[in-house]
C-alpha cells in the first residue's frame, strides 16, 4: 500500500488538536471523521471518544507541551519537516502558510495568558473573568466553585457559556442540567413554588427529550405537588443550602473534568510574575541598546512609539521653590542619578551632600558599600546590576544562641552602636534587652502604666476590663540614647538608656485611640522626634525630649500599619503605609498627604531603606494571604522591581530587614529568605535550625554580621557571620566597663545597675560548629519559660479569665446533663449527646472573622437543625433513660451518626437527622460504638454484658462476629488500622488486644493498682490511639497511662493523688497527639505531655467557667486539628470551647527533657 499524504488542517482556531505520538495537528473534526493517518493503531475509527486521550489542545507550535523541552525541540522540527514532505509540491506552499498561522494562534493564546495575569495582578477580577469565557483558553474552576457557593446561577451559565454549549455533547448537558436542577429544588425548599414553576417550564424544559432522560423530567414534575422534595429517596440527602451546593459543585467538577471542551482547559501556566512586564521591559532594553546615542538613565514616558536617545537628556532639573513646591519624586529618585561617577571602593560618595550631616543619614559601615551606577532604564527579572559576585559568606546562616522571651516576639532592633544589644518585644507586654556577647539578659519590663491618673477616662475604663497590652514595635533612637515601645493599647514609652542597664522611664505618652502600630524616630528642623501612628488612621509627631505633640496627619480611610520618616537634603517627609493597602508621603511642612499610591495586591506593608538610605523597599501581606517584596522606583508610586519567591499563603504579614546595601530578608514559610537587591530571583533559604513560625520576625544589626529571627517557642535565634563570630568571642572574652550582679528591670532606681559578665564554659568557636544550645535567663520572668538548661521552668497556671477564652454554645437547655461530647471529623462542629437521649449539633459558618469555618471562641456557632425540624432522639427505656448508658460514633465523613441510649442503635443522617435504620434491640444494651476507619459500614459494638460485636450495617446480620473476653461491660473500643488490631476496654478494669484478621484476642492486662489503694470494683475505662496508631492512651478515674499497644508494655502512667478528693471523669488526646486533656469533676483540666505525662498547664475552673460550686464537668473532647482548643460538656446540659488567648499563645511550655 502506498503512503497516504495526511491532511492539511481546515482552520486554525481553538478547535485544533494535536496527536501525542506524531504531533500531526488537525481539527477536532477531522480527526473525528478520519483519525489519524501516523497512527492507526490507535483504532480511532472504532471508538472516537479515545480522541481526548491520544490528542491534546496545548501544543506548542506544533508540538504538544506534554513533552519534554528537548523532545519538544525535536519533535517541533521533525513534524515541520515530515509534514512539508508528507504533501504534493502544490500543497507546500500552502501547508508552510497553513502551520505559521497555527503557531501565530497558539502565540496569541500565550498573549492571552499573560493578559489574564496582567489583570489579575492589577485586581480587575470582573475583567479577568469575562476574558476567561470571552477567549475560551482557561476555565477558572476557583471562580467557578464561588459562583456555585454564593448560587450566581445565570453568572454561572454565563461563564459556561464561553466555553460549551448544552447541546455541545452528553458532560455539557449534563452540567446544565444539574445547575438548573440545582435551582429548582433550592426553590422549592424555600417553599417558592411559583419560582420553581418558571424555573421547571423556562430552564428544565429543554430537557425534556427522549435524548435525554422523558422518565427524570417526570419526576422532578412530581416534586412540585409535595411539601417536602426530601421525601423522595433519590435526593433524600440533600442537606440545608451551603452542604447541598458543596455537593453540586463536586458534581459539577467531575463532569467538567470530564468534557473533551473543557478538561484541556483547567490549567493556568506556570508564569513568572509580571511576566508581561519583563518582556515589555526586555523590549525596551533592547530599543535603548540600538540607540544611537544611548543615554546612561533615559527617561522612558510611553510604549505607543518606540523608544530612543535621539537628544541628550538632562537627568536634573532643580525646580525653583518660589514658583513649585518639593517634590517628592526628587526625594525619592536614586541619589546615582545625579551622581558625577561611580562610587569608590570604601562606599563613600565623590561628590558629599548636605545628608551627610543628617543623623538619620549615617549608614551602617560596611565594608563593601554598595552602590548602584549605571542603571538599565527598565530592569526586569534576571537582569544583573552592579556587583555579580555574590558570597553567602557574607550572609549571617550559622545558628549560635537561642535567648528564650516567654512569649511570642512581635518586634526586634539591634542598638545602633552597640551591636550586640539587642531589644525585644513580645505579645505579652514585655520588652526585653539582652546583650548577645553574654548571652544575658540585662533587663526586662512588663507592660504597666506609670500616670494612671493622667490617662484619658476612656482609657482608664479599658484598663479596667483589662490591664494587659501586647507590644506593636520597639526602636532605638538613631544615637541610641532612647528607646522606644509602642502597645497595642494607646501608650507610647520612651526609656533613656546610658549604657550597662540603666535605662530610666523618660516620657508616657496616650499616643492614639487604640492600638499605636509602629514609632520610628525623625531628625526634622534638627529636632529629635518620635512619629507614632494607629488604629485611629492618624500620624503624630512628638518632641522626643518634652512629649509634647508637633503635628497631626491625616487623611487615611484605614488603620495606619506604619511610619517611615526620611530626610533627603533639606526636605523631609513621612511615608505611611495603611492596613488596606493605601501608602501616603506627607512633607513636615504640609498638611495633606503630597502623594497617594497603593500598594502591590493592596498589600498591609511596612517600608525599609537600605543602609545608605538610597534605596526604599516594602514587603506587605493582602488578605488573600498574598506577600510581596518590592523596590521603588520613584515618588509617584512606580515599582522598580518585584522579587520572587515568597509564599502566597501567608499567615500575619511577612517581615523583613535589609543589610550591607546589599540584600534583603523575610521571614516566610517558616524560613528566612534571602535575596540581592539587584537581583529579583531568591537567592537563598535559611532553615536556622527549624523551628521558626510561619511568618518570623527578622532583624540585623548595623553592620549585617548578626541576624535575629523569632521562633516558634517563643524565642529568638542568632545568627552570625565569621565577622559576627569574631564581635561575639571578644564580647565572650572581656569585661564590660560596668558591672553589678543580676539583671535588672527597666526603669531601675538603682544607679549602680548592671549586668556582669558569666563565666562561659562554651565559646563561640565551638557554637560555630552548630554546636546549638538555649541558653539561660538572667533572670526568670514567668512559670511558662521553658528551657533545657534551666531549672526555672513551672508548671503554668491558668487562672484568670483574661489567660484563656471560652464560649458557651447557644441552647435552651433542660434539666439534662450532657453524656457524650465530640468535634466533626471537619472541625467545624460540635455535637454533645444528652442524658435525655437527645444529639445537639453546633456548626460554625464562614464569617469575616472565621474564614474557614472551623470551630473557635472567636465568632458564634449555631444550634443546627435542618429545615424539617426533626431532632436527633434516641430510643429510651420506660423505666429510668437517666440509668442508662449513652454511646455514639461518627463516621469519618461526618456523614452518618450512630447512638443508642439503653434501646437500640440508631443510625443517623446527618445531612437531615433522619433516622435510617435502628438495629440491636437489648437485652444486652450497647454501651460502646466505634466505627472501623477504613469502612463506614462497619462498626464495633461494646454491650452491657461484657461482650462485643463487629458488626455490619449494610447487611444487617442478626448476630455479626463475637468476641468475649471482659467481665463487666464495656467502656471503650479503638481500632488500629496500622497494627490491624482491635483494642476494647471494660468496667473491670481489663485491656483487651483483638487481631482482626481472625478476630482472636491476642494479648490482655489489668490496670495498675494505684499506690496504696485498689481499683474501684467497676470503673469507667477509656481507650484512644495516638495518631500513629501505635501508642494506646488509657483514662481511668485513677489515672492516665501510655501503651504500646503491640505488646500491651506500659510506657508511662500518671496517678491521681487520693489526697485531692477529685475523680478524673474523663481524658483526651490533643489535635495533634502532642498534649492529653484531662478533665476533673470540680472543671479544672490538666494539659499533660503525651510523650512522657509531665504536668505542663493547670485550668483552674473559675477561668472559664461561672462561679457554682455544683457544676460538674462530665467530658471532655479535643478539636481535631486545633491542638490547643477542647470543648467540655457539664452537668447542668451546658458545653463550653476553651482555648488560650493570644497572650498565653497556647497551654504552657513543654518541661525540661519532655520531648
Amino acid at each position: 500500500m502506498g503512503e497516504v499524504a495526511a491532511q492539511i488542517p481546515t482552520s486554525f482556531g481553538h478547535e485544533l488538536r494535536a496527536c501525542r505520538r506524531c504531533r500531526l495537528v488537525k481539527t477536532y473534526d477531522q480527526i473525528m471523521d478520519f483519525g489519524c493517518e501516523n497512527r492507526h493503531f490507535f483504532k480511532l475509527d472504532e471508538d472516537p471518544e479515545l480522541i481526548v486521550d491520544v490528542t491534546t489542545l496545548n501544543f506548542n507550535g506544533s508540538s504538544p507541551t506534554t513533552a519534554t523541552e528537548e523532545e519538544n525541540k525535536t519533535n517541533s522540527l521533525y513534524y515541520s519537516l515530515s509534514l512539508l514532505l508528507a504533501f504534493p509540491d502544490s500543497s507546500i506552499g500552502e501547508t508552510f502558510s497553513h502551520l505559521i498561522s497555527a503557531v501565530m494562534a497558539t502565540l496569541e493564546k500565550d498573549l492571552m495568558f499573560l493578559i489574564l495575569q496582567f489583570l489579575d495582578e492589577k485586581k480587575h477580577k470582573e475583567t479577568v473573568h469575562r476574558l476567561e469565557s470571552e477567549s475560551a483558553c482557561y476555565f477558572n474552576m476557583r471562580y467557578f466553585e464561588e459562583l456555585v457557593a454564593q448560587g450566581k446561577w445565570d453568572e454561572m451559565e454565563k461563564y459556561l457559556s464561553g466555553f460549551t454549549k448544552i447541546e455541545d455533547n452528553k458532560q455539557s448537558m449534563n452540567i446544565f442540567f444539574e445547575i438548573r436542577k440545582h435551582k429548582y429544588l433550592e426553590a422549592l425548599d424555600k417553599r417558592d413554588h411559583a419560582k420553581a414553576l418558571d424555573i421547571f417550564f423556562k430552564d428544565l424544559k429543554v430537557f425534556e427529550l427522549e435524548t435525554y432522560n422523558k422518565d427524570l423530567f417526570k419526576e422532578m414534575s412530581l416534586l412540585l405537588t409535595v411539601d417536602d422534595f426530601r421525601a423522595n429517596p433519590k435526593i433524600s440527602t440533600y442537606g440545608d443550602t451551603t452542604s447541598g451546593r458543596g455537593q453540586l459543585f463536586r458534581g459539577l467538577e467531575k463532569l467538567i473534568k470530564a468534557n473533551p471542551l473543557l478538561r484541556d482547559k483547567l490549567q493556568f501556566p506556570v508564569l513568572e510574575t509580571s511576566r508581561l512586564r519583563t518582556l515589555i521591559g526586555q523590549s525596551l532594553n533592547w530599543q535603548h541598546h540600538l540607540c544611537k546615542n544611548a543615554m546612561p538613565n533615559p527617561d522612558i514616558e510611553t510604549l505607543f512609539v518606540d523608544h530612543t536617545c535621539d537628544q541628550p537628556i538632562t537627568i536634573f532639573r532643580p525646580v525653583p521653590r518660589a514658583t513649585i513646591p518639593p517634590s517628592l519624586l526628587e526625594w525619592i529618585s536614586n541619589p546615582a542619578a545625579i551622581l558625577v561617577g561611580p562610587q569608590t571602593p570604601s562606599g563613600h560618595m565623590e561628590n558629599q551632600t548636605a545628608d551627610s550631616d543628617n543623623p538619620l543619614k549615617r549608614s551602617r559601615p560596611s565594608g563593601t558599600s554598595q552602590e548602584v551606577g549605571n542603571i538599565s532604564p527598565v530592569p526586569y527579572s534576571g537582569q544583573p546590576h552592579g556587583r555579580n559576585t555574590i558570597s553567602l559568606d557574607e550572609f549571617p546562616k550559622v545558628v549560635v544562641t537561642t535567648l528564650p522571651q516567654g512569649s511570642r516576639v512581635t518586634s526586634m532592633d539591634f542598638h545602633p552602636i552597640q551591636q550586640i544589644l539587642l531589644l525585644v518585644g513580645t505579645i505579652g507586654g514585655d520588652v526585653f534587652l539582652w546583650d548577645v556577647g553574654a548571652r544575658q539578659m540585662i533587663s526586662e519590663k512588663g507592660f504597666e502604666v506609670w500616670k494612671f491618673d493622667a490617662c484619658s477616662k476612656e482609657l482608664q475604663a479599658s484598663f479596667n476590663d483589662d490591664e494587659r497590652a501586647s507590644v506593636n514595635h520597639v526602636a532605638w533612637s538613631p544615637d541610641g540614647s532612647l528607646i522606644g515601645v509602642a502597645y497595642s493599647k494607646s501608650i507610647v514609652h520612651i526609656y533613656s538608656f546610658d549604657g550597662g542597664n540603666d535605662i530610666r522611664n523618660h516620657l508616657e505618652i496616650e499616643a492614639h485611640t487604640g492600638s499605636v502600630n509602629h514609632l520610628a524616630f525623625s531628625y526634622p528642623n534638627e529636632q529629635l522626634s518620635v512619629v507614632t501612628c494607629g488604629n485611629d488612621r492618624l500620624i503624630k509627631v512628638w518632641d522626643a525630649f518634652t512629649g509634647a505633640k508637633r503635628l497631626t496627619f491625616e487623611g487615611h480611610e484605614a488603620s495606619v500599619l506604619s511610619v517611615c520618616p526620611d530626610q533627603k537634603k533639606n526636605i523631609q517627609v513621612i511615608l505611611s503605609t495603611a492596613t488596606d493597602g493605601e501608602i501616603k508621603g506627607w512633607f513636615y511642612d504640609d498638611v495633606g498627604a503630597s502623594v497617594t499610591y497603593d500598594a502591590p495586591g493592596h498589600s498591609s506593608t511596612r517600608m525599609a531603606f537600605s543602609s545608605d538610605r538610597a534605596r526604599l523597599f516594602s514587603c506587605g501581606t493582602n488578605k488573600e494571604g498574598e506577600s510581596f517584596l518590592v523596590e521603588w522606583k520613584d515618588g509617584k508610586g512606580s515599582i522598580k522591581r518585584t522579587y520572587q519567591g515568597l509564599g502566597q499563603r501567608a499567615v500575619g504579614i511577612v517581615q523583613f530587614d535589609t543589610t550591607k546595601n546589599r540584600f534583603l530578608a523575610a521571614g516566610d514559610e517558616s524560613t528566612i529568605k534571602i535575596w540581592d537587591m539587584n537581583n529579583t530571583i531568591l537567592l537563598t533559604t535559611i532553615h536556622a535550625n527549624g523551628g521558626l513560625p510561619a511568618s518570623p520576625c527578622v532583624r540585623f544589626n548595623r553592620e549585617g554580621t548578626l541576624l535575629a529571627v523569632s521562633t516558634s517557642d517563643y524565642g529568638v535565634r542568632i545568627l552570625a557571620t565569621d565577622d559576627g563570630f569574631r564581635l561575639l568571642r571578644t564580647a565572650e572574652n572581656r569585661s564590660l566597663a560596668f558591672k553589678v550582679p543580676g539583671a535588672g528591670g527597666f526603669g531601675s532606681s538603682s544607679a549602680n545597675a548592671g549586668i556582669t559578665m558569666a563565666d562561659q564554659s562554651t565559646s563561640f568557636a565551638a557554637m560555630k560548629k552548630n554546636e546549638v544550645r538555649t541558653l539561660p535567663l538572667g533572670k526568670p520572668r514567668t512559670s511558662n519559660v521553658s528551657n533545657e538548661g534551666s531549672t526555672t521552668w513551672k508548671v503554668t497556671e491558668i487562672t484568670e479569665p483574661s489567660q484563656c477564652y471560652s464560649l458557651i454554645l447557644p441552647d435552651k437547655v433542660t434539666d439534662t446533663k450532657v453524656s457524650r461530647l465530640i468535634y466533626t471529623n471537619s472541625g467545624s462542629g460540635v455535637l454533645a449527646l444528652a442524658s435525655n437521649a437527645e444529639h445537639k449539633l453546633w456548626k460554625w459558618q464562614k464569617s469575616d472573622p472565621n474564614l474557614d469555618g472551623k470551630a473557635t471562641t472567636n465568632a458564634h456557632p449555631v444550634l443546627w437543625r435542618p429545615n424539617s425540624g426533626i431532632i436527633m432522639i434516641n430510643k429510651t427505656s420506660d423505666t429510668n433513660p437517666e440509668e442508662a448508658i449513652p454511646c455514639l460514633a461518627l463516621s469519618k465523613n461526618d456523614s452518618y451518626l450512630v447512638s443508642a441510649s439503653g434501646r437500640e442503635i440508631s443510625l443517623f443522617k446527618m445531612a437531615t437527622f433522619e433516622t435510617a435504620a435502628t438495629y440491636m434491640s437489648p437485652p444486652p444494651a450497647a454501651t460502646f460504638l466505634a466505627f472501623l476507619p477504613s469502612d463506614y459500614n462497619i462498626i464495633g459494638i461494646g454491650f452491657k454484658d461484657s461482650s462485643i460485636r463487629i458488626y455490619n450495617l449494610q447487611t444487617d446480620e442478626e448476630k455479626g462476629i463475637l468476641l468475649n473476653g471482659h467481665t463487666k461491660r464495656i467502656t471503650g473500643l479503638a481500632f488500629s488500622l496500622a497494627l490491624n488490631i482491635l483494642v476494647s476496654s471494660g468496667a473491670d478494669s481489663q485491656v483487651c488486644v483483638w487481631s482482626m484478621a481472625g478476630w482472636e484476642k491476642r494479648s490482655s492486662m489489668y490496670l495498675k493498682d494505684p499506690k496504696g489503694r485498689s481499683m474501684p470494683a467497676v470503673s469507667d475505662t477509656r481507650v484512644q490511639f495516638h495518631q500513629n496508631e501505635i501508642h494506646l492512651l488509657v483514662v481511668n478515674e485513677t489515672q492516665i497511662a501510655i501503651y504500646d499497644a503491640q505488646k500491651l508494655d506500659c510506657l508511662n502512667t500518671w496517678f491521681l493523688r487520693e489526697a485531692t478528693g477529685r475523680r478524673i471523669t474523663s481524658g483526651t488526646y490533643s489535635g495533634d497527639s502532642k498534649s492529653i486533656f484531662v478533665s476533673f469533676e470540680d472543671g479544672t483540666v490538666n494539659v499533660l505531655t503525651a510523650p512522657n505525662l509531665r504536668l505542663r498547664c493547670r485550668i483552674n475552673p473559675r477561668a472559664y467557667l461561672p462561679s457554682n460550686p455544683s457544676l460538674r464537668v462530665l467530658v471532655i473532647a479535643a478539636h481535631p486539628s486545633e491542638s490547643d482548643q477542647f470543648a467540655v460538656g457539664l452537668s447542668d446540659g451546658h458545653v463550653y470551647v476553651v482555648e488560650p488567648s493570644e497572650s498565653e499563645g497556647r497551654w504552657g511550655t513543654s518541661p525540661p527533657g519532655s520531648t
